[in-house]
């Protein structure tokens, strides 16, 4: 009998002139990362993008400054393979100079970084681009958002679901279609937080419009609710998947659902079923970019029985991103998607009755 540990046997075959992204990644993505990450593409082809699961995916590091918001992400919402979306704020900030046509330029990590200040150009690693840049998407979002409409207490979804509107209507007006994650976002009624608003260029925005008494007020708590109310729908109707890249609070935040759900309302299910991680960060530091999926067990974040279904791959995102797109446009058919964001009140109230439910049960023990 074979031994199990005995996977299929490894290729000797040539890379060939012309092959395909799918084809080169299933028959040479043999070991190490490689392999991490065509078990990764091969479980969302398989598994993961199957009607019956609620697939939420999360973003942090300088991942749409390097044109991934435009190039692989949007693409991902339009084939309704993102049914919600945790990231940072710095990652749909710097989307909209995409949607702007306001340029970005590769460069080199080896420059001075005075003489930048100096010429007024902005740095992220390796990509470069004017100062102007900066002050036009602020002009944009601060114009934006002093509209009375946006004077209430709202969450981040609420938030960027009515900016999307206006970036939507910005990009069919520039001829720039298809350009933002936020403008896509709110096509495909995808639900889009973030844990962290304040931590942005578009939270400083807020900030400064509040001295003027008229700005959005974020409300994080129903953030929570509304991902925990996408977390309990998912586990009571189908399946659950979490695909991260990169880690930090938009992992945390997309994770601790199943914690709220079991251990603090008491409405006990199971983990996440499927886990897939890009990251470049090692799990002994002890931090949450890091953790495992095995180390999430244990919180009741993912269930042990589907651990077998999670990978984690080692590499950066901006090598990953791009190739399990193109693995999945060739593989994988678009699924109609959830439209979460129209059904936020009733997933609301779905959990409320549970949560009430639950409570008055435990009232008569």
């Amino acid at each position: 009998m074979p031994h199990p540990y005995k996977g299929p046997r490894i290729g000797d075959s040539r890379i060939r002139k012309g092959m395909s992204v799918d084809e080169l990644i299933d028959k040479h993505f043999s070991a190490y990362n490689a392999a991490r990450l065509a078990e990764a593409c091969r479980i969302m082809e398989k598994k993961i993008l199957g009607d019956d699961t609620v697939v939420g995916v999360s973003l942090s590091g300088a991942l749409t400054p390097a044109g991934l918001g435009s190039s692989a992400l949007v693409t991902w919402i339009e084939n309704g393979w993102i049914d919600y979306l945790v990231s940072t704020g710095a990652n749909l900030y710097h989307d909209l100079h995409f949607g702007l046509d306001l340029p970005l330029h590769k460069s080199t990590p080896f420059v001075d970084d005075t003489e930048l200040r100096d010429r007024q150009l902005i740095r992220i690693y390796d990509i470069v681009f004017d100062y102007d840049v900066l002050l036009e998407s602020d002009k944009y979002i601060y114009r934006i958002l002093k509209d009375p409409e946006f004077n209430q207490k709202m969450g981040s979804a609420q938030l960027h679901n009515m900016m999307g509107q206006y970036v939507d209507a910005t990009e069919k007006q520039t001829g720039h279609v298809g350009k933002t994650i936020l403008a896509a976002a709110y096509r495909n009624a995808v639900p889009c937080f973030c844990p962290s608003p304040g931590d942005s260029t578009i939270g400083l925005n807020i900030a400064a419009l509040s001295f003027n008494h008229t700005f959005p007020d974020i409300d994080t708590t129903s953030d929570v609710n509304d991902a925990t109310a996408i977390a309990y729908e998912a586990k009571t109707t189908g399946k659950s998947a979490v695909v991260i890249f990169g880690g930090g609070s938009p992992k945390n935040f997309m994770l601790q659902t199943i914690p709220q759900l079991d251990e603090i309302m008491e409405i006990h299910v199971k983990g996440h079923d499927y886990f897939i991680q890009i990251t470049d960060a090692r799990p002994d530091t002890g931090g949450l970019s890091g953790a495992t999926p095995q180390e999430a067990v244990s919180w009741g974040k993912v269930d042990p029985d589907m651990v077998p279904d999670s990978v984690v791959g080692y590499m950066d995102s901006a090598v990953a991103l791009p190739l399990m797109t193109a693995y999945l446009l060739n593989r994988c058919a678009s699924r109609e998607p959830k439209r979460l964001y129209e059904k936020r009140k009733q997933l609301y109230d779905k959990l409320a009755l549970k949560y009430e439910q639950t409570r008055e049960k435990l009232d008569n023990l």
